[in-house]
């Protein structure tokens, strides 16, 4: 009889620490809205009602980003805010089990606040920082770039348990400001959008992680190159994009690397779902991209040159000819 009760007190305290550990790892848990600490009481009111009606919910959990919040997270990408740092943007975070990262930026009175940060690059930020499945919401009720809001993503997970890697934040962090100049500075450009961009880091992340069998061997420099310019070229990009920001570009995968995202099994999917969930939603865009490369449009060029070229000679033939 004792044999007996020890076995099934070893089988119960094991059913217990198996049902512990699953049910955090997996489990959602209540939406919870992170709120700027510089926000006016109307303001925060009206932050709030935005986030939620935009999420569809209410009863969320409610977290104050402050200097402390942006110091903790951001600073260590190289960053400079200060415990006195003023947050605006914010952020209403909700888990989900499977449909990978989701971000919507929405409108605060009918005006978009969020100058510098686009959706695409806090998607891409999550899924380097190590946020996997989540319905993400961003407003801000005053003009800033939107840190304050990435900052609260973070602080969100922490507070349910789900501490993200540092490095892999500050990683993200230094994706988005890389990804942001490069955006900027390609402002108005034809043949560029920021669409490509983060459908582009999001495949070369994605070919990291398969070429680096989840972590296990190390990418050098060159073979990352190598992925950065292939993965430019299938976005067309590889005449926009100048030889410093392909650089840029490269360190960043570099530095993602060094950060250990390589060796999270989800980190590859969620790269993957993001890629599609970016070309899904510019369809016109990816198909118009995917003919601008084939032989028949090379051919088709070629046809055009020769015949300016034959234009210009049949001109010069006339013209030599009037002078003789």
């Amino acid at each position: 009889m004792k044999k007996i009760l020890l076995t099934l007190g070893a089988m119960l305290l094991a059913t217990v620490a198996f049902g512990t550990h699953t049910v955090h790892a997996d489990d959602t848990w209540t939406p919870v809205a992170t709120l700027g600490t510089s926000l006016t009481s109307d303001q925060k009111s009206g932050t709030l009602s935005t986030l939620e009606n935009a999420a569809n919910v209410s009863n969320v959990s409610e977290l104050t980003v402050n200097g402390d919040t942006l110091v903790k997270y951001l600073n260590p990408s190289g960053s400079t805010f200060t415990s006195t740092s003023g947050v605006w943007s914010s952020a209403l975070v909700q888990k989900t089990s499977t449909g990978g990262i989701n971000v919507t930026i929405v409108p605060y009175n009918g005006t978009n606040n969020i100058t510098t940060i686009t959706s695409d690059q806090y998607r891409n930020a999550a899924v380097t920082a190590g946020v996997s499945n989540a319905n993400i919401f961003i407003t801000s009720a005053v003009s800033i770039d939107g840190s304050g809001a990435l900052a609260g993503v973070y602080a969100a997970f922490a507070q349910n348990g789900d501490t993200l890697n540092a490095s892999q934040i500050a990683a993200a962090q230094t994706e988005v400001n890389t990804l942001s100049d490069i955006t900027d500075a390609n402002k108005g450009k034809d043949g560029y959008t920021d669409k490509q961009l983060n459908n582009a880091v999001a495949g070369m992340k994605k070919d990291m992680a398969t070429q680096s069998n989840s972590g296990e061997q190390t990418l050098s420099q060159n073979t990352i190159g190598n992925i950065v310019d292939s993965q430019l070229k299938a976005n067309n990009l590889t005449n926009i994009i100048n030889n410093n920001q392909r650089t840029q570009i490269i360190n960043l995968m570099v530095k993602i690397q060094n950060s250990g995202a390589l060796k999270s099994s989800d980190f590859k999917a969620q790269a993957s779902k993001l890629a599609s969930s970016i070309q899904s939603s510019a369809k016109n865009l990816f198909s118009k991209l995917k003919g601008l490369d084939t032989q028949e449009n090379r051919n088709l060029l070629q046809k055009i040159l020769d015949a300016i070229g034959n234009f210009f000679a049949s001109l010069w033939d006339k013209i030599t000819g009037l002078l003789n």
